[in-house]
């Protein structure tokens, strides 16, 4: 009876899972379907790894409030211990933001256009920024140059691009002088922001480090005492001893939720380009 109830909540958990992740389908331009399939690819792992928590914990110890911790713990894991490729990549991004808008700013100083340096540059553009901006091109060639500049903007979703891309929009409607100055100061700005995030990274990872190693102390002193000293844990098997342990689960649970919050480092606000660029020249 345990076991099928626990097989019910598993399902039952993956079917609202599955039902969020189609009600948020809303038809997004090409870097929102990517970065949505990413969610969902994120969304669909924990709720894998917290189904086979649940059901692993709740048959082997006949516990629901265990299982029920098991399955959130494994559910927000990727956070605890993951991510350090996604953070590597958004600082590589901006450099490679900072590298484009230097090769930007000493091909318009070489007398090139805007449309034409854009064009060359895309075609040894660093590689995070490669796929995009070979995207750009093409735009270009069917879109006015304003309105592929913000789907651009839109693909990469980065601060520091928004900047880039607003002064290159600018320049292209107001025929701004000194452009070449101020890519170049964009570009400077950038290295000290990717400085300054590879620091930051440096001090918050020890944190990360601190919740991964707490967590996975819990998890073998666990494993430990069911499978060498099961006796110990009989208090739990109780109505006060599951409610005993759901207060032991709490307090873990507000433990990594302040340790998580102490290593998350809040994105700068984005610039929204207006959607009046439509009428730039290109």
């Amino acid at each position: 009876m345990t076991a099928l109830a626990l097989l019910c909540g598993a399902v039952f958990g993956l079917g609202v899972i599955m039902v969020a992740a189609g009600w948020r389908g809303v038809d997004p331009d090409a870097g929102e379907r990517a970065r949505h399939a990413l969610a969902d690819r994120g969304l669909l792992l924990r709720a894998a790894l917290s189904t086979v928590a649940l059901l692993v914990v709740g048959l082997s110890t006949g516990w629901p409030v265990a299982a029920v911790g098991a399955a959130a713990l494994a559910a927000v894991s990727p956070s605890l211990v993951g991510g350090k490729a996604d953070r590597a990549r958004a600082v590589a991004r901006v450099e490679a933001i900072a590298t484009w808008a230097e090769m930007l700013r000493d091909t318009v100083g070489a007398g090139a256009g805007l449309a034409e340096a854009i064009r060359a540059t895309a075609a040894v553009a660093p590689a995070p920024l490669a796929g995009a901006l070979a995207t750009l091109s093409v735009r270009m060639e069917h879109r006015n140059l304003g309105a592929a500049l913000r789907d651009f903007a839109e693909e990469v979703a980065d601060p520091t691009a928004d900047l880039v891309v607003a002064a290159l929009v600018l320049a292209a409607t107001e025929q701004a002088r000194r452009l070449g100055d101020l890519l170049g100061a964009l570009a400077e700005a950038t290295r000290e922001q990717a400085a300054m995030r590879l620091r930051v990274e440096a001090t918050r990872a020890r944190t990360r480090t601190t919740a991964a190693a707490v967590a996975a102390i819990a998890v073998v002193a666990a494993v430990g005492f069911l499978a060498f000293d099961r006796p110990f844990l009989h208090p739990y098997d109780t109505a006060e001893g599951q409610v005993a342990l759901a207060l032991i689960c709490a307090c873990f649970a507000g433990a990594f939720w302040m340790l998580a919050r102490m290593g998350r480092v809040a994105a700068p606000e984005r610039l929204r380009l207006a959607a009046d660029t439509e009428g730039v020249r290109s």
